[in-house]
């Protein structure tokens, strides 16, 4: 490990993005009804508030963690910051729906640049060999906003109102304007050459590429759309993705670089995430109704059994990263991934009449899962590429965590149909927990597929390659 200290400040900063990123992304959930009923808007309609904020991180993570590399990464930071502080004010003070998902998108934007730099500007604060520690920091904290939002927003509601939700946000925002002005970029931010000009041709691609993709996968936005609708919306996904591929192949400074998916570990570590998350975005979305409304949980009650999760990945995350320091990714990474299949087995064994502490088990172990793999993964999707694209690296986990959460539910909800309908015996029918047996039948079938596509994540985690990171030549 080198001999540089540890920049303190620069630290300070990233982490109060990372924390930022967290807590913005959950307190807003908790607010959803009660800020449909004060605007007068209806489930649709206020859905998407949501949709706009994923639109502008799955699509601007990757290009501004590009810009980032060719341009400057504290630049986009620090802007970053700007537009998050002035898009919360501006949603808090919102008079209707339409000018509160406005404010969202733009809430998502300033979000998206934040998060494409975080992770970078914390290994970049800390010493070479460092960069498992500095990944640990950055998933604990981020965990903790996760894991803060909801209870602060509820009680923010009920003492004050639903627009304080987005005001507590703006000194936090105007915290990291400080942090990043006080301190000019300096050192190893943006090491080895740059290129010469960002590819806007292949970012306006790129953004339209997973804005397609992101309306395709959107089970809100999919209930908007006529069939008609959904096939064009497919035809301009395929000839966009066609495009992006011919243009960046030409590019002389693409933004996604192709030669990056040689890279071995890169590449698996990225597959790795794709299927965890999707598969852990499935769970998150069929327990609820698993919990309510077949065991008949109260909601409060629910929620402390989704607490389990985070609690246990905040105290697993900083000591994954250390071992991934000593070690590599590879090991603490599957391990993770075993203990996550571990979850979705019980899982399988759940049944309508269940006790809740099975589901407690389930959800502690794939918190555990979660603290042992998200943190080795990430070090090595970002220290495995060359340093001059890192913004890109970490851009393309955002990207992969939303278009992830996005697939999760659209594949849960496809699966959970066509599994309730074959054991219920009833062409058509919809998923309908009034009928415990077949829903839980139906559910645990869900979860059996999980369970054999992270068998699938485990193979590309034990695949990786390399023992230690050693990233390439710039």
């Amino acid at each position: 490990m080198s001999g540089k200290s540890t920049d303190r400040l620069l630290l300070a900063n990233a982490v109060t993005g990372q924390f930022l990123s967290g807590f913005a992304s959950r307190i807003f959930m908790v607010s959803l009804p009660t800020i449909a009923a004060t605007l007068h808007a209806d489930i649709l309609a206020i859905s998407w508030a949501l949709i706009a904020y994923q639109l502008a991180g799955i699509s601007l993570s990757v290009v501004f963690g590009r810009m980032g590399d060719v341009r400057g990464r504290y630049t986009i930071y620090g802007v970053g910051y700007a537009i998050m502080a002035g898009s919360s004010l501006l949603c808090g003070l919102a008079p209707n729906v339409g000018l509160l998902i406005l404010g969202r998108f733009v809430q998502g934007i300033g979000a998206a640049m934040i998060a494409s730099a975080a992770r970078v500007l914390a290994m970049e604060a800390m010493p070479e060999g460092a960069e498992g520690r500095a990944n640990g920091v950055m998933t604990t904290v981020f965990h903790v906003g996760f894991l803060l939002g909801p209870p602060i927003g509820g009680l923010v509601i009920e003492a004050v109102s639903w627009r304080w939700v987005f005001f507590l946000l703006v000194p936090l925002g105007v915290l990291g304007i400080v942090l990043t002005a006080y301190r000019p970029e300096r050192g190893r931010a943006v090491a080895g050459r740059r290129a010469s000009s960002v590819d806007y041709g292949g970012a306006s691609l790129l953004i339209v590429l997973t804005v397609t993709l992101t309306l395709l996968l959107d089970r809100r936005t999919a209930e908007l759309l006529a069939p008609a609708q959904k096939g064009l919306l497919l035809l301009a996904f395929v000839v966009a993705c066609g495009w992006f591929v011919v243009h960046e192949r030409r590019a002389v400074a693409p933004v996604v670089n192709f030669a990056l998916f040689r890279i071995r570990m890169f590449t698996f570590s990225v597959v790795s995430l794709l299927i965890i998350a999707t598969t852990t975005s499935a769970l998150g979305f069929l327990m609820p109704f698993y919990l309510q409304d077949v065991l008949h949980l109260t909601p409060s009650f629910m929620g402390l059994i989704f607490l389990t999760a985070p609690v246990f990945t905040i105290a697993l995350a900083s000591a994954s990263g250390r071992l991934t320091d000593r070690i590599g990714p590879r090991i603490p990474a599957s391990i993770g991934v075993l203990l996550t299949m571990g979850g979705f087995l019980v899982g399988a064994l759940l049944r309508a009449d269940s006790s809740w502490t099975l589901s407690a088990v389930l959800m502690g172990l794939m918190g555990l899962g979660t603290g042992l793999f998200n943190t080795p993964n990430q070090t090595a999707i970002i220290a495995s590429v060359p340093r001059e694209y890192r913004g890109f690296a970490a851009g393309m986990v955002q990207t992969v965590f939303g278009v992830s959460s996005l697939l999760g539910i659209t594949l849960g909800g496809v699966l959970l149909t066509v599994m309730f309908q074959h054991y219920s015996g009833m062409p058509g029918a919809r998923p309908d927990a009034d009928h415990p047996l077949p829903f839980v039948a139906s559910m645990n079938a869900v979860y059996l597929v999980c369970f054999a596509l992270v068998g699938v994540a485990l193979a590309a985690s034990l695949m990786r390659g390399r023992t230690r990171i050693e990233p390439p030549a710039s």
